[in-house]
């Protein structure tokens, strides 16, 4: 997204669409990250050795953009269901939480656990789990001339009127460093990665 200085959010005027750009980071669930499958006995990955299956759903985030660091915490749903529905018992998966700068660098992680209790008799099971990032303002904010060079207006007749501004590879490369994605999901083996990517 561009910054803008203007209120206009998502209007169309003389100068062009006027969109606001966010420090938050985008939040998002990885590709093949947001189910996770156990089997037993582990090595099988029939039906009949299902045991347990889960999925990270309902992702949702706040954000707080006012202090030295952006501070953003993301809460989201796991819902699971297991094979047979006996005693009551416990399940803790592993799940991680990264803040990723310009789509490809990974610029910290943290991998954590949370648990479902599948009732005696049930086979399903639901929990709510939290995970926060928090990223430098200033690393997150574009710089002045950037920003300066996004949000300038542009005249239909003016030399450079359809020419984007982020096709300029210091505008494009300043955009990339300053943006941020909190991504959230299971922490798969490369057996469930595969298990996931064929099924």
């Amino acid at each position: 997204m561009l910054a803008s200085a203007c209120s206009r959010e998502g209007t169309i005027g003389d100068g062009g669409v006027y969109v606001t750009r966010s420090a938050c980071p985008q939040v998002g669930i990885p590709a093949a990250t947001g189910d996770i499958t156990v089997f037993n006995p582990s090595g099988r990955t029939d039906a009949a050795a299902l045991d347990v299956s889960a999925a990270i759903t309902n992702l949702r985030s706040s954000c707080d953009e006012t202090g030295a660091n952006v501070v953003s915490v993301a809460t989201f749903d796991v819902v699971a269901t297991r094979r047979d529905p006996g005693e009551a018992r416990t399940v803790v998966l592993p799940y991680f939480t990264v803040a990723m700068q310009g789509g490809t660098q990974v610029v910290a992680k943290r991998v954590g656990n949370i648990a479902l209790n599948f009732a005696a008799g049930s086979i399903r099971a639901q929990t709510t789990g939290q995970a926060t990032i928090q990223v430098s303002r200033s690393v997150a904010t574009l710089p002045e001339d950037i920003r300066r060079e996004l949000t300038r207006e542009r005249k239909p007749g003016d030399p450079d009127a359809a020419i984007d501004p982020l096709s300029k590879a210091n505008v494009r490369d300043a955009v990339t460093r300053a943006t941020f994605e909190h991504l959230v999901g299971f922490q798969l083996t490369q057996e469930q990665l595969r298990y996931n990517a064929t099924r």
